[in-house]
């Protein structure tokens, strides 16, 4: 079968990234992803500049197809080597010693990358969670996390500009994680705590897929 000259690249891309792949055990999350599944994503950190911070907390949950699937989920504390911000603090609530039996950050990663494998991620400022991993997983794989991402926001920016006729598409529209769901008539769970955050975004995720298709 001839491939498509962008079907060519990414393969040839992808040869690239496995023959420079730093641990061989990891070469599964280039693999095709499981059909109709997703991996919703969710970190905790010690503060909120990604060149210098770490991640505390990560919550995780898988998505297939309409169901989110609660029993397939993954709550980690991870132990920082950096104090955490007292701004952080009052965003997350988690305290130093909170976090101080936490797993060792290499080890938190790689049980992260077997729960993801190669589904697609799912998040609410996904931009940011995926910078920290990339971050932490560097220096386990010299590279960052292969898997495609998608943003709730951006779903949820598609869907109410396809609400507004063509001279209001100007307008602003609030991204805010409140009120995405309450927009969307999602229940909303405490915020700011890893695994909740994930599990909205889940949330947001399967019911904008829906819209999206039918407007």
């Amino acid at each position: 079968m001839k491939l498509s000259p962008l079907h060519w690249w990414d393969e040839l891309k992808r040869f690239w990234l496995l023959y420079h792949l730093g641990d061989s055990r990891f070469r599964f999350m280039w693999d095709e992803p499981p059909p109709d599944e997703w991996v919703a994503l969710d970190c905790e950190t010690t503060g909120l500049n990604v060149h210098r911070d770490q991640i505390i907390s990560i919550g995780a949950v898988r998505i297939a197809g309409d169901r989110i699937l609660a029993s397939q989920r993954l709550e980690l504390l991870v132990r920082p080597s950096r104090a955490i911000s007292p701004d952080a603090v009052r965003v997350h609530g988690l305290r130093e010693r909170d976090v101080a039996q936490g797993l060792d950050p290499d080890a938190a990663m790689m049980r992260l990358m077997r729960f993801i494998g190669s589904r697609p991620l799912v998040g609410y400022y996904l931009e940011f969670d995926v910078a920290m991993v990339d971050r932490a997983i560097f220096p386990l794989l010299g590279m960052g996390l292969p898997q495609r991402k998608i943003e709730v926001s951006a779903m949820y920016y598609e869907y109410k500009l396809r609400q507004l006729p063509p001279y209001r598409h100007g307008a602003s529209i609030d991204l805010r994680f409140s009120t995405i769901m309450e927009e969307l008539g999602l229940p909303e769970r405490h915020a700011h705590d890893a695994l909740n955050d994930a599990v909205m975004a889940a949330l947001a995720f399967v019911k904008l897929r829906h819209l999206l298709k039918q407007s």
